[in-house]
C-alpha cells in the first residue's frame, strides 16, 4: 500500500529526476515566487491618477504580499504609494480625490482602516477595530467612512451545576464550543464565532465607529451612500430563516442619523451590490429570480432609489453581470461580464441599449486559467486589469481612446522564458454535436513530428469557465513535457444560462461525454501519444476526474484534487449545505438517497483500475477532507495503486495560495504521472 503523503509547507520545489531535464528557460516552480499581478484598480475622481494593488509573492513568508501603487493616467509613470511592512489593500478615493482610505496590517495584528492625505503624504489609522473592516465607502461630503465589521454575540451556553474552579496557574483545555446555526463554518474563515457583520460609520478624521445595524443578520457588501449622505444602501439577509434559504437576500437602506432600516426590494431571489446614481434618483444592482436551478445568470437591474419601478437592463444579454459603474451624468452604466470565457466590458443606457467596449479583462488565481478581472472609471478615465495566455494581469488605462498597457509586471521573468503555446481547439460533443470550447497547450520546443503524453485538466465549479489565460499549473505540466488540454464542457458559464443548466440535477453526467470528445479531438491532431493519457482537476474537476476513471480505463493515471466523492456526506459536512441539497439536487439526501448515490463517484469505485492520486487541503471545508479520505480508503481496499496528498493548513480556495505548496502540488501530480507513463 502507498502511505499517506504529507506536503510540508517548505517542501522542495523540484520534481525529482524531472527537474534536471528542464531548461532554465522553461517555467519552473521557483518562478512561482517571482510572479506579480495588478488587482483592484481605482480611478481618482478627476481621472488623472489610478491606484492599484500589486500582488506579489514573498519568498521569506511564502505568502502573497500586497502593496498599493499610484499611476499617472496620462504618462503611465508609476510609483509605490503604500509599500511598507504588512499587507495593504482596498484603496478607495475620497470624493474630492485629496485622500485615500485603505485597509492595512502595517501596525501588526488584524487589518485596520487607514487614511492617507495625498498632498502631504501623512497617514493615520482612524479607528481601533476589533475585526477586519470590509466594503469601505466614503460619504459624499468626505467627512465619514462606512464599512462592514463583525460583531460577536453570545452563543448558547450549556452548563449544569456549578463548574469546578480552575486553580491559579493551572492549564486547562479550552471551553466547549457550542454550535447552533446551520452556517457555522466557511472555507475561507474556518469555524465561525457567533455574531454577524454590521454596518459602521466613522469620522474620516478618526474617532470611535458608530454601529448602524444590529441583529443576527449578515450584511453583504458593497455599501452605497445616497448623494445627500442621509442613507446607505446595502444587500443583506434580514428575514427569519435566511440561513436556510439563499434566495432571501434583498436591498435595504439604513438611515445614518438613527439606524432605521427599510426594505427596498422584495422578490424570491437575491438582490445585492447596489450603486446609487450620481444624481441620487436611481439605484443599480445585481440579482435574479431564483428558480432553484443549479445555475442562474446574474442580471443588471435599475430601480428608483426607493426601490420602486425595478427593471432589468440589457435584457437580451444571456450572460452573468459581475460588476458595474454609473456614468457621471447618471444616463448609462458600464458593467463587467464573461462572454465565451473572456471577461469583457459593455455600456448600457437606461433604455436598455447595450454597446460593447473593446477590452479583454483578466486576473485572479494564478494556478488555473479561470476568467476574471476588475475595472473602475471616473473623470473620463477607464482602468482595468487585463491578461492573456502568456501573462498574468497587468494594468490598462483608457482615456477615451484605445487602452494603453501601463504595467508589465512580469516581463523581467517571463520574457526570458519559453512558455507553452496555447491554441483554441475546435471540439464537437459526441453526445449531441454541441460545441465544446477547448484549449490545448503545447510543451516548449514542441516538435510536430513527435507524439506527447496528454493531461486533461478539468475546471471546478462546475458552473465556472476556463479561458485563454495564463496558468501556472498549465505551464508547469507543459514544461514537464506534456500536452495540456483544458475545456469548458456543458455546465460551464459564459455561454448562456441554458448551456450552464444542461447539467442541472444531473451532474456529473453528460459533461463526461464532452470531456472525452475533447480528448478524442486532441488525439486527432496527431500529436498525442494515446498510450499516455492522464487526467486531473480540482473541486468540480476532481468530481469529474473520479467519475471519468469509474467509467473508462483509457487514462494511465489520474490525480483527483479536492473532490466530492459522496454527495450525501458532502451535503451534510460542507460549508454550503443549502447549495448542494437545495440546488444541485431536487430533494434532501434522506428523501432521495438513490439520486445522491447514483451521482456519487464512490458508486463507481468498484470499476476503477486507474492508479489514482488524491489531493486535498488539510483545512478544506468546501469539499471536506473526509471526501478525499473516503475515496482513498476505498481505492486502498480495492488494492488500486493510490496515494493521498494532504496540503498542510490549506483551505479549498487556498490550496495553491502559497507558492511553495502550489509548486509542490503540481510537482506531486507530475511525479505521479511520470511513475505510470509508458516510456
Amino acid at each position: 500500500m502507498k502511505k499517506i503523503v504529507l506536503l510540508a509547507a517548505a517542501a522542495a520545489l523540484g520534481f525529482g529526476p524531472m527537474a534536471t531535464a528542464q531548461s532554465s528557460r522553461g517555467f519552473t516552480p521557483a518562478d512561482l515566487f517571482t510572479l506579480e499581478q495588478a488587482t483592484d484598480p481605482q480611478v481618482r475622481p478627476d481621472g488623472k491618477q489610478v491606484v492599484y494593488v500589486r500582488a506579489s509573492a514573498d519568498v521569506t513568508t511564502d505568502r502573497t504580499r500586497r502593496t498599493i501603487w499610484i499611476v499617472d493616467a496620462a504618462s503611465g509613470a508609476q510609483q509605490p504609494l503604500v509599500a511598507g511592512p504588512g499587507a495593504h489593500m482596498s484603496p478607495r478615493w475620497s470624493p474630492d480625490g485629496k485622500r485615500l482610505a485603505y485597509i492595512s496590517t502595517a501596525e501588526g495584528g488584524s487589518p485596520q482602516l487607514f487614511v492617507r492625505w495625498m498632498e502631504t503624504g501623512a497617514t493615520s489609522r482612524i479607528a481601533t477595530l476589533e475585526s477586519a473592516p470590509d466594503a469601505i465607502a466614503w460619504s459624499p461630503d468626505g467627512r465619514s467612512i462606512a464599512f462592514l465589521g463583525f460583531v460577536g454575540a453570545d452563543g448558547l451556553k450549556l452548563s449544569y451545576g456549578a463548574p469546578p474552579t480552575r486553580p491559579e496557574g493551572a492549564t486547562w483545555a479550552e471551553p466547549l464550543k457550542v454550535i447552533t446555526g446551520l452556517r457555522y463554518r466557511t472555507d475561507s474563515e474556518g469555524l465561525l464565532s457567533p455574531g454577524a457583520s454590521q454596518i459602521f460609520v466613522v469620522s474620516a478624521e478618526g474617532g470611535t465607529p458608530r454601529q448602524l445595524t444590529t441583529g443576527a443578520f449578515d450584511t453583504i457588501g458593497q455599501l452605497s451612500w445616497t448623494p445627500d449622505g442621509a442613507k446607505i444602501l446595502f444587500g443583506g439577509s434580514r428575514e427569519v430563516g435566511w440561513e436556510h434559504d439563499p434566495g432571501l437576500v434583498d436591498l435595504y437602506e439604513v438611515a445614518v442619523a438613527d439606524g432605521a432600516i427599510r426594505r427596498l426590494t422584495d422578490r424570491y431571489g437575491p438582490d445585492a451590490f447596489p450603486r446609487v446614481s450620481p444624481d441620487g434618483k436611481l439605484v443599480a444592482y445585481l440579482g435574479y429570480d431564483d428558480k432553484k436551478t443549479a445555475y442562474h445568470d446574474v442580471h443588471l437591474y435599475v430601480a428608483n432609489v426607493d426601490g420602486s419601478n425595478p427593471r432589468r437592463l440589457a435584457p437580451a444579454l444571456d450572460r452573468s453581470v459581475d460588476d458595474l459603474r454609473w456614468s457621471a451624468d447618471s444616463r448609462s452604466i458600464t458593467f463587467q461580464y464573461v462572454d465565451r470565457a473572456v471577461t469583457r466590458l459593455a455600456r448600457v443606457d437606461l433604455t436598455g441599449r447595450m454597446t460593447p467596449i473593446t477590452a479583454q479583462l483578466g486576473g485572479g488565481g494564478l494556478d488555473r486559467p479561470y476568467s476574471g478581472g476588475a475595472f473602475d472609471m471616473a473623470g473620463g478615465t477607464l482602468a482595468y486589469t487585463g491578461a492573456n495566455e502568456y501573462r498574468p494581469a497587468d494594468l490598462f488605462i483608457s482615456r477615451g481612446a484605445a487602452a494603453t498597457q501601463v504595467t508589465r509586471l512580469n516581463e523581467d521573468v517571463l520574457a526570458h522564458k519559453t512558455l507553452a503555446k496555447v491554441e483554441y481547439l475546435p471540439v464537437k460533443s459526441s453526445l449531441d454535436g454541441r460545441e465544446v470550447p477547448a484549449w490545448i497547450a503545447y510543451p516548449p520546443g514542441f516538435d510536430p513530428a513527435k507524439k506527447y503524453p496528454l493531461i486533461l485538466e478539468i475546471h471546478g465549479g462546475p458552473n465556472t469557465s476556463y479561458g485563454p489565460y495564463f496558468a501556472t499549473d498549465v505551464q508547469l505540466y507543459a514544461a514537464a513535457g506534456y500536452i495540456v488540454l483544458y475545456t469548458n464542457p456543458r455546465g460551464s458559464t459564459s455561454y448562456g444560462e441554458e448551456f450552464a443548466n444542461l447539467i442541472d440535477k444531473k451532474y456529473p453526467g453528460p459533461d463526461y461525454d464532452d470531456l472525452i470528445s475533447a480528448v478524442d479531438a486532441a488525439i486527432a491532431t496527431g500529436h498525442v501519444d494515446e498510450r499516455n493519457l492522464f487526467v486531473t482537476g480540482g473541486s468540480g474537476g476532481g468530481v469529474l476526474t473520479s467519475w471519468i476513471i469509474g467509467k473508462t480505463d483509457r487514462f494511465r493515471a489520474a490525480a483527483t484534487q479536492k473532490p466530492v466523492i459522496n454527495w450525501t456526506t458532502e451535503a451534510l459536512t460542507s460549508d454550503i449545505p443549502t447549495v448542494t441539497a437545495g440546488y444541485w439536487f431536487a430533494k434532501m439526501p434522506w428523501e432521495d438517497q438513490e439520486s445522491y448515490w447514483a451521482r456519487s463517484p464512490l458508486s463507481l469505485v468498484g470499476n476503477v483500475k486507474t492508479p489514482t492520486l488524491v489531493v486535498v487541503g488539510e483545512k478544506d471545508y468546501r469539499t471536506p477532507v473526509s471526501e478525499s479520505e473516503q475515496y482513498y480508503q476505498a481505492l486502498q481496499l480495492r488494492q488500486v495503486p493510490s496515494a493521498l496528498v494532504i496540503v498542510p493548513g490549506a483551505s479549498h480556495g487556498g490550496i495553491a495560495a502559497r507558492p511553495s505548496q502550489s509548486g509542490a502540488k503540481a510537482g506531486a501530480i507530475i511525479a505521479w504521472f511520470e511513475k505510470y507513463r509508458v516510456k
